[in-house]
């Protein structure tokens, strides 16, 4: 309906704007942001209208208020033809719509914590015993008495834990939260689908698969999302692996005909965290077994978080029955950190350790120190250990003389015909083809691949490079490593494999 001057009725206002937001986002953002939002409540102060939308959850309200209230705002001033005023609230927990829901309507679901803020500067502080947990970085491995407790027991997992029960029997690293997980843009899509998950467990993006190569953060985000689960649900049944424990516990049960008790374990979870779901490859049992769990928890809406090395169709020797499923729900991707995102970290975990890292000294180590965050730990714990040994500030000089042995082993290793032969086998042509003039796809894209890389991991300048790949011009150079480099932030597969170039370069 409309009123006497044209213009939209209240009760249609706020459908006529979703509308057009529609027409302008891309199908899974207005789907996972706007389309779950209850219907205004159209009021007036004075002479001006005002629109307030109850959103069902903090990261949710966080996430719109940045992001999209601005547009909202605007497009429903254009809508109504008169000003209007956006008001964004949390919804109270007892106005969660239950029977009479409206159609394609989340439901109202516990919030994260009032200081979780999905902004891409800003950091998750979850409450309660994983926010404040003791400063233990050691990550439990599969097998030790830290993941599972001492006499894994499958009976806590059944609905009743022990007051006494910890984070760490369940396999949980408390120190691994979203507080100190730097954030970027490499990690930004992964980190906020776990926010998301955080804040409303079974309700979207279920399966979540995340994949990137060793020490980029997939471990840490998982467990995130488990302890700010556990902070606000204390009760929740949590289990965080590793696929290999998962096999073990397979052959275990089978050898002893208790499957039951595989069941009692993996059946009656509210959130599965698996790490390294491409260590099934191969083991028929183990994937039959995987499967009925994984059906088992999405029928009773518990949330599945999966890693892995490669995404879901790269995954060799599973069966597709399973692929299929983890594609099913949301794939995202970790890349290796950039540059800032690297000098953050560094930063961020001097910090940590109490000691304020000079900013052109955090750059120096950036650039030399690519690969993943893990070996930019390792890198920043030598210079700070130097600095602490030697009793000298922390200056470029220094962290040179501390990294000069990683530093030496890059220079030598990495050369640009060690990179154009790791291409050309990588992506089976002739490393002749490097340097030849014919032009096919199948060739020039590898070649172009190499260029890149070769500017990348080594010190030669483009008409160095461009002379080692057969005597081209410097401008053609330039061109390949623009276009790689500008495909590398769009294309997810691209990405991976560049990361998997550089990890084998790299030793």
């Amino acid at each position: 309906m409309e009123n006497h001057a044209g213009n939209p009725a209240p009760d249609t206002l706020w459908q006529r704007c979703c509308a057009r937001l529609a027409t302008e986002l891309p199908e899974q953002q207005f789907n996972t942001w706007i389309r779950p939002l209850p219907t205004a409540e159209v009021s007036r102060d004075g002479a001006l209208t005002v629109v307030c939308v109850r959103v069902p959850n903090r990261f949710m309200l966080d996430w719109i208020r940045t992001q999209y209230s601005g547009r909202l705002e605007a497009l429903l001033t254009e809508t109504l033809g008169s000003a209007i005023r956006l008001e964004l609230a949390l919804a109270p927990r007892a106005a969660a719509p239950m029977a009479g829901q409206r159609p394609g309507a989340m439901p109202a679901v516990r919030a994260l914590p009032p200081n979780a803020l999905p902004s891409q500067h800003t950091q998750v502080h979850p409450r309660g015993p994983a926010g404040h947990a003791p400063r233990d970085t050691a990550q439990a491995h599969p097998g030790q008495h830290g993941q599972y407790g001492q006499h894994g027991q499958y009976g806590q997992y059944e609905g009743h834990r022990s007051p006494r029960q910890t984070p760490q029997v369940m396999g949980l690293n408390p120190a691994l939260t979203f507080d100190n997980l730097v954030p970027g843009r490499a990690n930004q899509m992964a980190r906020t689908a776990a926010l998301h998950v955080a804040g409303a467990p079974g309700q979207m993006y279920n399966p979540l698969f995340i994949y990137g190569g060793v020490g980029l953060g997939k471990t840490h985000l998982m467990n995130a999302v488990g302890n700010a689960l556990l902070a606000d649900k204390p009760d929740a049944r949590i289990l965080y692996l590793h696929a290999e424990q998962f096999i073990s516990d397979v052959v275990k049960n089978y050898q002893r005909k208790t499957f039951d008790e595989l069941k009692a374990k993996y059946h009656n979870l509210d959130l599965l965290l698996i790490d390294d779901v491409q260590f099934f490859a191969g083991k028929d049992r183990t994937q039959e077994e995987f499967f009925n769990a994984f059906e088992a928890l999405l029928a009773k809406k518990a949330h599945i978080i999966m890693t892995s090395d490669t995404y879901p169709k790269g995954l060799a020797n599973i069966d597709e029955r399973l692929t299929s499923r983890f594609d099913a729900g949301l794939t995202v991707a970790i890349e290796p950190p950039e540059l800032e995102m690297r000098v953050a970290i560094l930063i961020k975990k001097a910090a940590q350790e109490a000691i304020e890292m000079p900013e052109d000294v955090a750059f120096f180590v950036a650039k030399n120190v690519r690969a993943n965050v893990r070996e930019l730990e390792g890198a920043l714990r030598k210079v700070l250990a130097f600095a602490k040994f030697s009793h000298k500030e922390i200056t470029i000089n220094l962290a040179r003389e501390a990294l000069k042995d990683l530093l030496s082993i890059q220079n030598r290793q990495i050369s640009v015909e060690n990179i154009q032969k790791t291409v050309a086998d990588f992506y089976k042509i002739k490393v002749a083809d490097m340097y030849s003039k014919k032009r096919p796809a199948s060739i020039a894209r590898p070649r172009q691949i190499a260029m890149y890389l070769a500017k990348e991991l080594t010190q030669k300048s483009l008409p160095e490079i461009g002379e080692l790949f057969g005597g081209r011009d410097h401008t053609t150079v330039l061109h390949a490593v623009r276009k790689i480099g500008g495909e590398r932030a769009k294309d997810s597969e691209l990405n991976q494999q560049l990361h998997v170039l550089e990890q084998t370069l790299k030793g």
